[in-house]
């Protein structure tokens, strides 16, 4: 089995939320669900000495959606058997026909994945668009994006080709499900865990 995953340049995202959006149109999803979520992580502060300013201030964005981790939290607690990793890319999604709505995959993962839908009473994830992917075509986030900030593809080759580091924060520590997902760090990233930053809006990725 192929495994499929992203990669996310934090050095080339500007936060537009293009892909966001794209996603949003892609899958019709209302204003209360979004698969794919841009952070604003900022931190710092300012030193005033006797009459000069000096600052270690920083601001970068993460663009995250599903992982399809190798250890998927979701797929481990579903009570229902209603989440699978898909047995030609490894790509981890939810059968609308077997989910039972008990929303314990939505407490389970730690990257906020999962998501609950009122209108079918039922959870929804990030699928990787396996639709497109059984069609050799990438997900619609990533061919939306601007800045090409977004990549997709077997995921030992993207870390060939990238670098292999799923640290970055918000993130959580990607020793938790092991992630298929690989990041280049903007100059001002910090690692996930970091604890001297804070999510600048939190009610867009709540």
């Amino acid at each position: 089995m192929a495994q499929y995953g992203f990669y996310f340049d934090s050095s080339r995202c500007t936060g537009c939320k293009t892909c966001e959006m794209a996603c949003k149109d892609y899958k019709n999803l209302d204003s209360s669900i979004a698969f794919r979520k841009v952070y604003d992580y900022e931190g710092g502060s300012f030193t005033d000495t006797d009459g000069t300013l000096t600052h270690n201030v920083f601001s970068y964005h993460v663009s995250q959606a599903c992982n399809h981790c190798d250890s998927p939290a979701c797929l481990a607690v579903c009570p229902a058997g209603a989440v699978f990793k898909d047995d030609d890319s490894g790509l981890v999604y939810i059968d609308a026909k077997v989910c039972s709505g008990q929303k314990v995959c939505i407490d389970a993962c730690p990257y906020g994945v999962p998501l609950y839908d009122s209108t079918v009473a039922k959870g929804v994830k990030c699928d990787g668009c396996r639709d497109r992917n059984a069609q050799g075509l990438k997900p619609i986030c990533v061919d939306a994006c601007p800045l090409r900030a977004l990549d997709f593809g077997e995921i030992e080759e993207l870390r060939s080709k990238y670098g292999d580091n799923a640290s970055i924060a918000p993130l959580p520590d990607p020793s938790k499900t092991q992630p298929n997902l690989t990041v280049k760090m903007a100059a001002a990233a910090k690692p996930s865990e970091d604890t001297t930053g804070f999510i600048a809006n939190p009610l867009e990725v709540s």
